[in-house]
């Protein structure tokens, strides 16, 4: 036996197990599951977590040991809004979550339902609050200065705030589903109406109770969409008139003076997000056009459980996932921080910062994965399904 026979067969034998993993993730996959709908999640997901990583700048203050403030990298690099167009997925992640919620409640009885789902969206907020929740009574006690425990308190909570809206909307999903059966899709016409008129009130200032309204109206439009498609109201051609009309109009809205970016950024006076915009649902349609241009080809790929079990996997975790990301990029930057501006993880937001950030993603995703391992049965639990996808 050669010396090279070892590490072949090895290799083999590692794909032989991936193989046969993979196989069994795909036996478990219900056949009246929409793989491509669970795709679309998977990479919406992705580019939140990509996004978040990326324009969260946290720099430590030279001349105050411990302090860590947070920056925004597009401030300073207008060019960049393009990449923010990437990777703010809400819009598909929302049109997920209609489609799902419209094929799980389909003649079940509406509270057992909703119960079950509110479990699986709940139960990981609730782990993340009990790590946290004492963290942050400790931290004044710990002597941490204000400033690090305001970005503390930012990065883990924050984002959370479209896990209310989520709920809002799932509550409301026999609602929708009714309209949606006896009017189509046009009832989302006064929707986006209503989106265009608070958008003529941002620059005098939105009061706080309609940026509260706004939210869960502009986030209503794609999860309808989704639920469309659920219930077979979506035309199939939709995408080929979605993806120009979402680009057209998203050129002309920024034409007419709407920041460029799909994300807040510092200067611009507003944000597309801060309630969603018509820019927003602009960048939603052209996303959602491509996706289901592309949706039959998705489709012939995913039914390979070689490209379906990371999909299936990452769903199974997607709430994980959301609650922690923002927690390991905080871990290895308060590591970091004795070490005080260390490039791409501490250091401004200029110069070669992005290239720089980008070498540390392996070491967010390590201490994310660690997170996943720790908590990822409170979210398999709340699905009473260890070992296949996500109920629909």
């Amino acid at each position: 036996m050669s010396t090279t026979d070892v590490p072949v067969a090895a290799t083999v034998g590692r794909k032989g197990t991936w193989h046969r993993w993979a196989g069994r993730v795909d036996a478990a996959t219900p056949v009246r599951r929409d793989r491509t709908v669970d795709a679309l999640r998977a990479v919406a997901m992705l580019g939140v977590v990509i996004g978040h990583w990326l324009v969260s700048a946290l720099v430590a203050d030279p001349g105050r040991p411990g302090v860590l403030t947070n920056h925004s990298p597009l401030s300073g690099w207008p060019g960049a809004a393009p990449v923010s167009w990437l990777l703010q997925l809400l819009g598909p992640f929302f049109f997920a979550g209609g489609y799902a919620a419209a094929r799980g409640s389909r003649g079940r009885a509406a509270l057992p339902w909703l119960a079950g789902r509110l479990r699986r969206l709940v139960l990981p907020v609730l782990a993340l609050a009990a790590v946290f929740g004492p963290v942050l009574a400790a931290l004044p006690a710990l002597g941490v200065p204000g400033p690090t425990r305001q970005v503390v308190w930012s990065l883990v909570y924050h984002p959370l705030w479209f896990l209310l809206v989520y709920l809002l909307l799932t509550a409301a999903t026999p609602v929708l589903r009714t309209l949606t059966a006896r009017c189509g899709l046009w009832w989302l016409v006064p929707l986006v109406g209503a989106i265009g008129l608070v958008d003529t009130m941002r620059p005098a200032g939105l009061p706080s109770w309609l940026v509260l309204a706004a939210v869960p109206v502009g986030w209503a439009v794609p999860y309808a969409l989704g639920i469309g498609l659920a219930e077979g109201t979506l035309p199939h051609w939709a995408g080929a008139v979605l993806l120009p009309a979402g680009v057209v109009a998203g050129a002309a809205l920024v034409a007419a003076g709407y920041p460029a970016s799909a994300v807040g950024v510092p200067g611009d006076g507003w944000s597309n997000l801060d309630p969603p915009s018509l820019f927003t649902l602009a960048l939603a349609a052209a996303q959602l056009g491509a996706f289901l241009l592309v949706r039959g080809r998705l489709a012939a790929l995913l039914r390979r459980p070689a490209a379906w079990a990371p999909i299936a996997v990452l769903n199974l975790a997607a709430m994980t996932v959301f609650c922690w990301h923002q927690s390991a990029l905080l871990a290895v930057s308060l590591a970091g921080l004795p070490f005080g501006q260390v490039p791409g993880l501490l250091s401004p937001p200029a110069g070669d910062w992005l290239a720089l950030r980008l070498l540390w993603f392996p070491a967010f995703g390590a201490v994310l994965a660690g997170f996943c391992l720790l908590f990822r049965r409170v979210e398999t639990h709340a699905a009473r399904r260890p070992h296949a996808v996500p109920p629909a």
